[in-house]
């Protein structure tokens, strides 16, 4: 399989590298499941990639993590029961690899500045302080429940609207406003608690 999924995510020949040890084994996969894959990915992948990119903001990871995504999907689609939500269990798997990639690449930055500390009383520039809104954001994103942050991450960061986010996600439009709200009020309730925490220090 060597589709292009838009977007500069390349669709290459990793999974058919997967698929070979598998035709002959317990969890080997027939030719019409794998088209049907073939066809589910093409219309969700760049998806994949989009919703990868809003969590690490680096092409190449989210590249990376969307790869990383097709081929554990690919080996878990024959156990998939609800194929149609198909999108929705791809976007959770990229979702969740975007989330363990930035954890890691935290601890590493985290370690790397630790080293590299400025002496005390130097100042703090711009940057610096929009680095930090921004990782106090997405705290507060990665603190909400997965259906939220999902949705959230969709529509306010990605910009799709409510119906746009229900038919990517195969939920009822009543159902994404109602995880929007809430998603809306948990992060402004987290993000004046992280405030006020830090102010309070």
């Amino acid at each position: 399989m060597n589709q292009d999924a838009g977007d500069g995510v390349l669709l290459d020949d990793a999974m058919n590298d997967d698929a070979i040890p598998l035709r002959g084994g317990v969890l080997a996969v027939d030719r019409a499941v794998e088209q049907e894959f073939e066809a589910r990915l093409v219309e969700s992948s760049t998806l994949a990639f989009r919703v990868a990119y809003a969590v690490l903001r680096q092409r190449q990871d989210a590249e990376d993590v969307a790869q990383e995504a097709f081929v554990k999907a690919y080996r878990n689609f024959a156990h998939l029961r609800d194929r149609e939500r198909f999108r929705a269990w791809l976007v959770r798997i990229a979702w969740r690899l975007a989330l363990d990639r930035r954890r890691g690449d935290r601890r590493r930055a985290a370690r790397e500045d630790a080293r590299d500390a400025p002496p005390a009383g130097a100042g703090i520039d711009a940057d610096l302080v929009a680095r930090e809104r921004a990782a106090l954001l997405w705290n507060a994103i990665d603190a909400l429940p997965e259906k939220l942050r999902v949705a959230i991450v969709l529509a306010n960061i990605e910009g799709y609207d409510v119906e746009e986010v229900a038919r990517l996600l195969g939920l009822p439009v009543g159902t994404v406003k109602s995880r929007l709200f809430l998603a809306r009020r948990k992060l402004k309730e987290r993000l004046q608690w992280m405030q006020t925490n830090r102010a309070g220090r």
